[in-house]
């Protein structure tokens, strides 16, 4: 059972709420400004979903708070699951402070569900020590939002020697390394991680990075590739690589819309290369991120038409 120093459980009904699309925004994005939100995307004909489901709610039960839960039908609320790209079930988010941090797909054995709700409650300080390692994972990601990417790496990495299944840490140290050009690292330190957090929200949000920023490197010059759109309009190839080279250069958002037209024009062309493409952009970006928030938003309405 699942030890968090708290002394009463709270009754199950204050923690563990169904929540649909005109209580999400409240119930999960609000609710975890103050409180780690852990969000169990099921169906009900989904037989996983059926062992997952108790077992999340049995160990956020015991957290005494420290968690919340939310259960979302993916049958009864198709617009949310969309929006976060939830591919298959049983999908579980974490949710903290507006936005998804860790995560995990499918079935998972009773210990490793007990280790994601602490995992999800240390956000919030909710075990010893967690306050302070949740203020320097802040302050590396400040130092990476400022340029200063060799500190953020020293930081990250100290971070992982006090707690080496930090997936925000792992997360931070891939982009960090990123950032300092060292791709072959990066991806050494991405292969590294746990294999319990190699799939949470931070990595694969750092993976996706990394692929493009491999990518980046490949892209050819901008105005040769907007030329050959211009001589070929209707050449599919042509606009997926202006996207690429749009992206190289900081153009986050024309990138998408060159991808989306491609999408809208042939949604299947080259195995579904440009959907991939845009859902690797959308990973790598931050969920509340507008060019991701109107570009799934825009795919949505593409697809499901």
């Amino acid at each position: 059972m699942l030890e968090l120093g708290q002394s009463q459980p709270q009754p199950a009904g204050d923690l563990i709420k169904d929540v649909t699309e005109a209580d999400f925004m409240a119930e999960v994005i609000e609710a975890s400004q103050t409180v780690p939100v852990i969000v169990d995307f099921w169906a009900p004909w989904c037989g996983p979903c059926k062992t997952l489901g108790p077992q999340l709610e049995q160990a956020v039960t015991a957290a005494g708070g420290a968690v919340k839960m939310a259960k979302v039908n993916v049958d009864q609320n198709q617009a949310i699951a969309g929006q976060l790209r939830i591919q298959s079930i049983p999908t579980v988010y974490a949710f903290w402070q507006g936005q998804p941090v860790d995560g995990f797909q499918g079935a998972v054995a009773g210990s490793e569900v007990e280790a994601f709700v602490k995992r999800c409650a240390d956000l919030a300080g909710g075990a010893e020590g967690g306050g302070g390692l949740a203020e320097a994972i802040e302050a590396a990601e400040a130092m990476l939002a400022e340029g200063a990417a060799s500190d953020a790496a020293q930081t990250f990495a100290a971070i992982l020697d006090e707690d080496g299944s930090s997936a925000e840490a792992y997360g931070g140290l891939v982009r960090a390394h990123i950032a300092l050009g060292d791709l072959d690292q990066a991806e050494a330190v991405l292969n590294g991680a746990p294999v319990e957090i190699s799939k949470a929200a931070p990595l694969e949000a750092a993976h996706a990075q990394l692929e493009l920023a491999r990518q980046v490197a490949e892209a050819g010059p901008l105005d040769d590739l907007r030329a050959a759109v211009e001589a070929n309009p209707d050449s599919h190839q042509a606009r997926f690589d202006l996207a690429q080279a749009l992206y190289a250069n900081g153009k986050v958002d024309d990138a998408v819309e060159e991808l989306l037209n491609v999408v809208r024009r042939d949604r299947d062309w080259n195995d579904g290369a440009a959907k991939q493409q845009l859902f690797k952009i959308f990973d790598a970006l931050k969920p509340n991120d507008p060019v991701a928030l109107n570009g799934r938003r825009k795919l949505s309405s593409i697809l499901f038409a």
